[in-house]
């Protein structure tokens, strides 16, 4: 038998989960416009996109409170506070958060949903665990490249896309400029990580 809803620690976690969603889409858009700043618009790119998955995770546990409606959850909860000029360093505060959420955080709200009955929202725990996982991976792969100046190079001859008007180069490294639309190199990504590649 389910444990009453309003007076369970699922309804916190829920609203501990919404919150720290909102956040995390509001830090990637603060750091997007960092990479923005420092002309790498791929890297801008990443971390919109991301936002944008957080923004659909808050949605989620936002509606699993429906129940709510009208009344006020208070919860605690610690929340991190990445600020940096360094766009390698955002890249590994997202990482680890990301890394975070999957490793402890949505692991203990699933297994609470799960013994207090909430099955659906346990599930949904587990599932946007392996997502926060891959943001983490992904997160990680471009911090790595940006550390290893291996961004825009490649050790093997491979494909570019420019983000701007999707022309596409073969060869070790990416253009200065789009020889199309004329964007800088910031524009291009390697084909394989373009999001709708084929």
């Amino acid at each position: 038998m389910a444990a009453d809803f309003k007076n369970s620690e699922t309804k916190d976690n829920l609203m501990r989960a919404f919150a720290g969603e909102s956040q995390a889409r509001n830090r990637y858009t603060f750091a997007a416009a960092q990479a923005e700043k420092e002309k790498q618009q791929v890297i801008q790119q990443v971390f919109l996109y991301t936002a944008e998955q957080e923004k659909e995770h808050a949605e989620i546990f936002y509606k699993f409170l429906t129940e709510m409606a009208g009344e006020t959850i208070h919860v605690d909860g610690g929340y991190p506070v990445d600020i940096s000029d360094n766009l390698l360093e955002l890249l590994r505060m997202a990482q680890h958060n990301e890394y975070e959420e999957h490793d402890d955080v949505y692991k203990n709200f699933a297994a609470k949903a799960k013994e207090e009955g909430f099955d659906r929202v346990a599930s949904a725990f587990t599932m946007i665990a392996e997502i926060e996982k891959f943001h983490g991976d992904r997160f990680g792969k471009f911090a790595d490249y940006l550390e290893q100046n291996q961004l825009y190079i490649s050790d093997v001859k491979t494909g570019w896309i420019c983000l701007n008007c999707g022309y596409i180069y073969e060869g070790e490294s990416a253009p200065f400029v789009c020889p199309v639309c004329e964007h800088d190199q910031g524009y291009f990504i390697r084909l394989e990580l373009s999001p709708f590649a084929k």
